[in-house]
């Protein structure tokens, strides 16, 4: 969104509104900006969220497995979780034969993962990186 459409939902001018982004940046509160891209218009056409657990809890394998899931484009988010798995990943693919492929080559050589469990979606209801801003 532009500065001067921002200042406008603010009521306020453009110079003020640069200044104030400006200054929320190098707080660190805006951390960046991307394009949203349609996963489908680019053929990724399966989303797959998987539970990860571990049969061995060493820093070197979390370590090695995060390291592998935060270089693969594939990966969208990698999640380290309470409850009955040690991490959660949402996946995306071009079709079942990706996604397996993925699994093959990528999860399985993880080592000391002791299951791996799938869910594939079936319909996307909401995706979203918005932030709920509470009122100050």
């Amino acid at each position: 969104m532009s500065s001067i459409a921002v200042g406008e939902q603010l009521s306020l001018s453009t110079t003020p509104t640069w200044r104030r982004r400006k200054r929320l940046e190098e707080e660190g509160v805006i951390t960046g900006y991307e394009a949203i891209i349609n996963r489908r218009a680019v053929g990724l056409n399966l989303t797959a969220f998987v539970q990860i657990s571990f049969n061995m809890h060493s820093d070197k394998a979390a370590d090695v497995f995060e390291s592998v899931m935060r270089s693969d484009p594939y990966v969208l988010s990698c999640h380290k979780v309470t409850g009955s798995a040690d991490y959660i990943l949402q996946i995306v693919a071009a079709d079942l034969d990706a996604y397996g492929e993925f699994v093959e080559k990528v999860l399985r050589n993880q080592p000391g993962i002791s299951s791996i469990h799938s869910s594939l979606a079936l319909r996307e209801i909401k995706d979203t990186h918005r932030l709920p801003i509470p009122d100050s």
